[in-house]
């Protein structure tokens, strides 16, 4: 396919997205246009990039729908300058439109347990030059980052049992996180805020279906069909 077909593409997928209210602000939209999907997804998947649909990315794992990428991103009210805390990098799409939009005063810290895909979103974070302020880590996401704590805003790509422990510690006051909270087969995206004396409110958004945050305060391997 012709870069021109991947653009008109694109220029669709960023109409329906702002039609549907998945896109709601300026900053979102110029992020989603600039940060190029095709580079995040594998190779055999690249006529698909701006479809919105997840694409397998390996390992069991996926590349978000753009229209949920759009839609967590705008309720995480970012900023410029802002630091985050993702936890589950996979193929670092999401990392780059968090990059895109906390620009160089900002950090985002993105946590990813499996090596090999670590390694390759920092190489396509790197081709869009959005590695600069960004901190990639090989560990266990379900206990956070402690060494960085506090964050103005935190994001979580993978499903929890529960909201995982860290979230109410690490998170600034006046900060915002958001997860996927429920069962292996669905889930609900969820908004935890806090206050500016650090009381906690926690809304149970839209439906949806993310790969199973795996670790200490996650799912366990052995109760998961991820390879």
């Amino acid at each position: 396919m012709s870069d021109n077909y991947i653009y008109q593409q694109k220029i669709r997928l960023i109409n329906y997205l702002k039609d549907a209210g998945f896109i709601k602000t300026k900053i979102v939209e110029e992020a989603i246009s600039n940060v190029d999907r095709s580079i995040f997804v594998p190779p055999k998947y690249i006529n698909e990039s701006y479809e919105d649909k997840p694409l397998p990315i390996g390992y069991g794992q996926t590349i978000s729908a753009p229209s949920i990428v759009a839609y967590m991103t705008e309720l995480l009210e970012l900023k410029e300058g802002d630091k985050i805390l993702e936890i589950g990098t996979g193929s670092g799409y999401q990392t780059a439109i968090l990059s895109y939009i906390v620009k160089e005063k900002g950090l985002v810290i993105s946590i990813e347990r499996i090596k090999e895909l670590s390694e390759t979103a920092y190489k396509n974070l790197e081709k869009l030059g959005l590695h600069k302020n960004v901190k990639l880590i090989v560990g266990d996401g379900s206990i956070g980052y402690e060494k960085e704590k506090p964050y103005d805003k935190i994001l979580i790509t993978a499903a929890s049992p529960k909201i995982p422990n860290f979230v109410y510690d690490q998170l600034k006051n006046n900060g915002i996180a958001v997860m996927p909270i429920g069962s292996i087969e669905e889930q609900k995206l969820t908004v935890l805020k806090k206050d500016d004396l650090g009381q906690i409110n926690i809304r149970y958004d839209i439906g949806v279906i993310f790969v199973p945050l795996i670790g200490q305060n996650g799912f366990k391997l052995s109760n998961t069909q991820i390879n």
